[in-house]
Formats: structure tokens, sequence, C-alpha cells
């Protein structure tokens, strides 16, 4: 039996566009950010000022922020 792939989230500084940040995952070496459609991937650099967060800290974010739960857990 295989492990699934673990995802480590991060939550990236608030911005004027982005008063609440962004939400990142990172899934082995590759990283992502959430959209409102989905998750796009950015490469395997990590922003300095990103926050790491527990899943249950990225799945209040995602309420908050009125992402759909099937984009979310599409990664």
């Amino acid at each position: 039996m295989t492990r699934p792939e673990s995802v480590h989230y991060l939550r990236t500084e608030p911005t004027m566009a982005f008063p609440e940040g962004r939400l990142l995952a990172r899934r082995q070496r590759q990283l992502y950010l959430l959209a409102p459609d989905g998750w796009t991937r950015l490469g395997d650099d990590r922003p300095i000022d990103a926050k790491p967060l527990t899943r249950q800290e990225a799945e209040d974010w995602c309420e908050r922020e009125g992402i759909d739960w099937q984009a979310f857990e599409q990664l």
C-alpha cells in the first residue's frame, strides 16, 4: 500500500490586491497557487514571506474567501 502524497499549505503576506494573502500548496518540490477556478502550477521556489498553514487553516481560508471546495480538493 502506498501513502498519499503529502501536501503542505502556505499563505502569502497580504497585499492591496489580496488583503488576506494567497493560498499556496507544495506537493513534493512543486508549488501551486489556488485561484477561484483551481490550482495553477508556479514552479519550485517558495516565496520568502509565505507562512505555513495546517490543512484545517487552509480549508478555513477557502471558506472565508469563497473558494469552491471542489477547486481546493483538485490538488
